[in-house]
């Protein structure tokens, strides 16, 4: 609400200027995945005050910051910087105390706690919390106006405005990727019950055929003991991917820890080690994309378990501002990546489709005694 000192606007202006500024929320909110969202009003506040920077805090369940998205810094910038935000000093008095400040030189309040090494020099600051009632959904930082003067009345109510919008945006957000995951769990439950009440029970008949037959046929036991063999191997499988489709989640975590969680599920023998290299940040996708990209590493690690006879695998993950690229290599025996009629080959090609479905794609490269190595690109 303004107050006294609001800006000088007739009423016309001020319409205007909430109307383009819902219009760029509600752009905002459609940007797709929660994380996008947050860098996209970001974005908006910045260009809204004409600042040089500007960030959208969410506090997580513990007090810290569980996502932060920023305007006017690039990747390389970021990754320069010694940690990111925490929640203390000023940032932590707007999430905490839910107090909006303007202040002219921030190292003027004694609550200020300075900057972690590397990063760019800020000196006024526009904080506005994002919130409903009493429920906080976020903060609104701006620093700087490129013009050189101290943050306006006029710029706060701009500010708080936008915080309102960002609010319900927001909100809407969360309820719609709510929405998805708990499709997507329903759907997982499905899928397994039938995987395990039709696919398990046929092979488990097709193998009680087979051992009628090693009584009746004696002289092609060996023959018929490498097909049972074979189907305990796919029953096995399919257990995995049932087990795999009830114990992941959809709750957001980092690129790193959704793969470490990958690699745990493997269980594979200490003669094996695989080091995992990621941000430890949450992804650029929406969990359908990040869970694509888990059971891509799933798959390619349990092949290297398998069949490379490797000692070290590695899964390294890098994001610029439009790609996304997971590369998994290992220093095993190699292999043909000629998809083929094998097992091996129908992981693959499997692997092939989760990566179109979101325009990526795979590329591997294997040479004997030398290992082997997958390329996922995915866009931005």
């Amino acid at each position: 609400m303004m107050n006294n000192e609001s800006p000088q606007k007739n009423m016309t202006d001020i319409l205007a200027t909430l109307k383009s500024i819902a219009e760029a929320v509600v752009r905002a909110a459609e940007a797709g995945s929660l994380q996008q969202v947050f860098q996209q009003i970001a974005h908006v506040a910045q260009r809204l005050v004409g600042t040089r920077y500007a960030a959208l805090g969410i506090p997580s369940e513990h007090g810290t910051m569980k996502y932060f998205e920023v305007a006017g810094l690039s990747e390389d910038d970021i990754k320069q910087i010694a940690h990111p935000p925490i929640g203390r000093g000023l940032l932590g008095v707007i999430m905490h105390d839910q107090e909006i400040l303007r202040l002219e030189h921030m190292t003027d309040d004694p609550r200020s706690s300075g900057f972690p090494a590397n990063h760019p020099h800020m000196d006024s600051l526009l904080g506005v919390p994002i919130k409903i009632g009493q429920t906080l959904f976020g903060m609104l930082y701006l620093t700087d106006r490129r013009d050189g003067q101290p943050f306006s009345e006029e710029d706060q109510w701009l500010v708080e405005s936008l915080a309102g919008y960002a609010a319900l945006a927001i909100t809407g957000s969360n309820l719609t990727e709510q929405r998805s995951r708990l499709t997507l769990l329903e759907e997982r439950e499905r899928v397994g019950m039938e995987m395990h009440d039709g696919s398990i029970q046929l092979i488990y008949a097709i193998g009680m055929q087979l051992e009628l037959l090693k009584l009746t046929h004696p002289e092609i036991k060996s023959d018929l003991d490498k097909a049972t063999r074979s189907l305990d191997s796919v029953i096995e499988d399919i257990r995995r991917y049932i087990l795999n489709l009830k114990v992941a989640g959809y709750e957001q975590q980092t690129m790193r820890a959704s793969l470490l969680d990958v690699v745990a599920r493997l269980h594979h023998s200490d003669a094996l080690d695989v080091h995992v290299k990621a941000p430890d940040r949450q992804p650029p996708f929406a969990p359908p994309v990040v869970e694509a990209v888990c059971q891509i590493a799933y798959e390619a690690v349990s092949n290297i378990i398998r069949h490379s006879h490797a000692t070290q695998a590695f899964i390294d993950v890098s994001q610029g501002n439009h790609q996304f690229v997971m590369v998994i290599h290992d220093n095993g025996h190699g292999f043909s990546p000629t998809p083929s009629s094998s097992h091996e080959g129908l992981g693959l090609r499997n692997m092939m489709q989760r990566a179109r479905i979101f325009g990526g794609d795979i590329e591997i490269e294997s040479t004997p005694n030398e290992g082997t190595r997958l390329t996922l690109r995915l866009p931005i």
